[in-house]
C-alpha cells in the first residue's frame, strides 16, 4: 500500500511538472525537475501516456499534459460552479467595462486561474489552469489581503519574491504594507509587475460569513488604460465579486 501511494505522489508530482511547461518536457527534463531517476520519470511518463493524462509528440521528443487531464479540469470547474455562474458573471463585467476579466483561487503559494474572458480590444496573458505569483499579480495581493491572518502571515513569510518584471515587488516589508492597503480600501492593483505593460485591479469574493473564495480582477494593457481607469471599474468588480460570492458553492 506504501509503495502504491508513493507511486501515485510521484505521477502527480510528473503532472505537476507538466502543467508548469507549456511547450512540454522531455523525459530528461521531467528528471531533472522532478529529482526522480530517468527509469522512474520514463517508467511513470510511459504509463500516464497509455491513460491518456500525457500525450507524447514523436517529433520533439516532448511529453504534454493530456486531454484526460483537461476533462477533469473541466469537470471539477463545472461541479464548483465555475463553468456556469462565474462564466457568466465574468461574461457581463467584460460587457460593461470593455476590458478583459479572471477569475482565479488560493492553489498553495500561488494563484490558479479558473477563468477568463477576453476584452473586444485584447485577449488576457493568462489562461485557465495557469498558476501565479501571489505578490506580482492583483489576483495574488487580493487573495493574500483577505486570507486568514495567520495563513497570511505564514504566506508573506515564506513566498519567493522573485521578481517577474523590472516592476516586481521583492521586499517583505513592503508587501506587508501594501496588504494592509489591499485590506483597507478592499481592492488590489498591479502596473506592470507580473508581466510587462500590463495593469489590473483584483478584489476578493468572500462570503458573507467571510470565507475568501476566490479573487475577480480586470487587466488592460498600460498604454491604452492607465490606473486611474482601471481603478473607475473597482465598484463594477465588487458588485460582480458579490454575486459570486453568494452564488459559487462554498469548498
Amino acid at each position: 500500500m506504501v509503495g502504491t501511494s508513493g507511486t501515485v505522489r510521484k505521477g502527480l508530482e510528473v503532472l505537476r511538472v507538466l502543467g508548469d511547461a507549456p511547450q512540454g518536457a522531455t523525459a530528461a527534463e521531467v528528471t531533472e525537475s522532478t529529482g526522480f531517476p530517468f527509469s522512474t520519470a520514463y517508467r511513470l511518463l510511459a504509463t500516464l501516456v497509455s491513460s491518456d493524462f500525457v500525450e507524447y509528440d514523436d517529433a520533439t521528443k516532448r511529453y504534454h499534459l493530456g486531454l484526460r487531464v483537461f476533462e477533469l479540469g473541466h469537470r471539477v470547474a463545472s461541479a464548483r460552479g465555475y463553468d456556469g455562474v462565474a462564466l457568466t458573471v465574468l461574461k457581463e463585467v467584460t460587457e460593461r467595462t470593455g476590458e478583459s476579466t479572471l477569475l482565479a483561487v488560493l492553489d498553495g503559494d500561488h494563484f490558479l486561474t479558473v477563468h477568463t474572458v477576453d476584452g473586444p480590444q485584447f485577449r488576457t496573458t493568462t489562461d485557465p489552469g495557469d498558476r501565479g505569483e501571489l505578490h506580482t499579480s492583483a489576483l495574488g495581493k487580493a487573495l493574500l489581503a483577505f486570507m486568514p491572518g495567520a495563513d497570511r502571515e505564514r504566506l508573506v513569510e515564506s513566498l519567493d519574491l522573485s521578481p517577474r518584471t523590472e516592476e516586481s515587488l521583492t521586499d517583505r516589508e513592503t508587501l506587508r504594507k501594501e496588504i494592509a492597503q489591499t485590506r483597507e480600501r478592499g481592492w488590489a492593483a498591479q502596473q506592470g509587475e507580473h508581466d510587462d505593460g500590463m495593469g489590473a485591479v483584483a478584489v476578493p469574493v468572500v462570503t458573507p460569513n467571510g470565507h475568501l473564495l476566490a479573487s475577480l480582477a480586470l487587466a488592460a494593457p498600460v498604454f491604452r488604460c492607465d490606473p486611474a481607469e482601471l481603478e473607475a471599474q473597482v465598484p463594477v468588480l465588487k458588485e460582480a465579486a458579490a454575486r459570486l460570492a453568494v452564488q459559487l458553492p462554498v469548498r
